[in-house]
């Protein structure tokens, strides 16, 4: 996941470290290499479902050798065209593998279990944007000699793809009962759990997509409320670690100082995932989190838009990387909480990849260079989105409160059941089945 977001994310470093005058672009030649990213995101979004028929391990180790192939060939492009080739593929690749991870990680766990691990998962976005910022400043401050300083940050964070594929093909499992980790007594714990999630032991083996859980899913307005708040969450999440060094360059730091000042907002945005994605498991409140995530989001880009001082602004930027980061890393594990079957849980992830990858395509041109150095028009753009995002977690926990007085008044509450009367599983729709809010 690292290794993707610090692909995903150099070009902003790359642009100014020399990429946008060597290959002749103007502002609007640097947006479509940001906006091409995404539309391969959108067209290639429901391939997050193949982690369903096709063996995980061999999957992932596929689309990350081939973003890595994609990363490193960014490095040797000449012109306008090469950079977009790279881009739309490095994104399919990228698009392939990443979200569906997650739903890979629903194979393992409980839905109570879910967050911390996505979280865990997801933070390596921070962390990628964090290191990246760093990376980019040891590389252009330094004088290499024969390559110019932004073909070898593409260089040298596109070749560890190739490693990155191997590991995947031998160290991800496909299941817990081929997890060659565990020993024999864990391996039964894990079947035993495997049943309880999908409520049947026959279901465990079945390894293929049904077709009436699709449009069940499909049909499914808490799948596409998701999906809205993926996208309004994206026009943020896209445009920031993208145009966070040119937005410091602006704010008057030279070009190297700016590449390392991005670097200490994304660590946080890195804690915070963590921390809040486990808040929200421990109490279940996994929409009032998204709520006070946008909020603080929201008030990041405020201050970015009304204040001119550089630590204001600074400042805004921490509490923007803060609030956006983590509450991307809350939305997800919400969408696998609340589906239940593994064929929705992925058609789910497949809904808001395809809806929300749109939001990057506004995202990705909010700061035109006629804009700078303020960038108010993008900053309050973002702000407005954030705080819909915030609307659209309330309105969605309240229909779930909704909904889960419904199936109490159907079944009884869970603590007046027995155990015996969910044989469908806990995770099946069934009798002891109750919406995550």
């Amino acid at each position: 996941m690292a290794l993707s977001y610090l692909d995903r994310s150099n070009i902003g470093n790359a642009r100014i470290a020399g990429m946008e005058n060597d290959l002749n672009l103007y502002s609007n030649s640097c947006e479509w290499l940001l906006t091409i990213f995404y539309i391969s995101y959108i067209v290639f979004g429901p391939l997050a479902l193949v982690y369903r028929v096709v063996p995980p391990h061999k999957w992932a180790a596929f689309c990350v050798l081939g973003w890595g192939i994609c990363g490193t060939l960014q490095s040797v492009t000449y012109s306008w065209g090469g950079m977009m080739a790279a881009r739309f593929f490095l994104g399919a690749f990228e698009v392939s593998f990443a979200p569906g991870i997650t739903y890979v990680l629903s194979f393992f766990y409980l839905r109570n279990e879910l967050g911390l691990r996505c979280g865990m998962y997801l933070s390596a976005a921070p962390l990628a944007t964090c290191f990246a910022g760093a990376l980019a400043y040891w590389i252009t401050s330094g004088h290499p000699h024969g390559i110019s300083s932004w073909r070898l940050l593409f260089l040298v964070e596109g070749l560890p793809g190739f490693v990155a594929a191997a590991i995947t093909w031998f160290f991800i499992s496909d299941s817990p009962e081929k997890a060659r980790f565990l020993t024999e007594e864990e391996l039964v714990v894990a079947r035993a759990r495997l049943v309880r999630q999908v409520g049947k032991e026959e279901a465990v083996k079945v390894h293929r997509i049904n077709w009436t859980e699709v449009w069940g899913a499909m049909c499914d307005l808490k799948n596409w409320a998701t999906a809205i708040m993926w996208f309004a969450c994206n026009v943020a999440f896209s445009s920031l670690p993208v145009f966070l060094p040119t937005i410091l360059s602006q704010m008057g730091f030279s070009s190297i100082n700016a590449q390392g000042l991005s670097a200490p907002p994304s660590f946080l945005a890195f804690l915070v995932v963590f921390f809040s994605t486990w808040i929200a498991d421990r109490t279940s409140q996994r929409g009032f989190t998204i709520l006070f995530l946008s909020l603080i989001g929201a008030a990041g880009y405020i201050l970015l838009a009304v204040s001119t001082g550089t630590g204001v602004r600074y400042a805004g930027v921490f509490l923007a990387a803060a609030g956006i980061f983590p509450t991307i890393g809350n939305i997800l594990p919400w969408v696998m909480n609340n589906q239940g079957s593994d064929t929705r849980r992925g058609t789910g992830i497949a809904i808001i990849n395809v809806v929300g990858q749109c939001g990057p395509l506004l995202g990705t041109r909010l700061y035109p260079m006629s804009e700078q150095p303020y960038y108010r028009k993008g900053m309050w753009v973002c702000a407005v989105f954030m705080l819909f995002n915030g609307a659209l977690a309330l309105s969605l926990r309240f229909l779930l409160v909704w909904e889960n007085k419904k199936l109490d008044e159907k079944f009884g509450s869970v603590a007046s059941q027995k155990p015996d009367m969910a044989p469908g599983g806990e995770e099946n729709s069934g009798p002891r089945f109750r919406y995550i809010l």
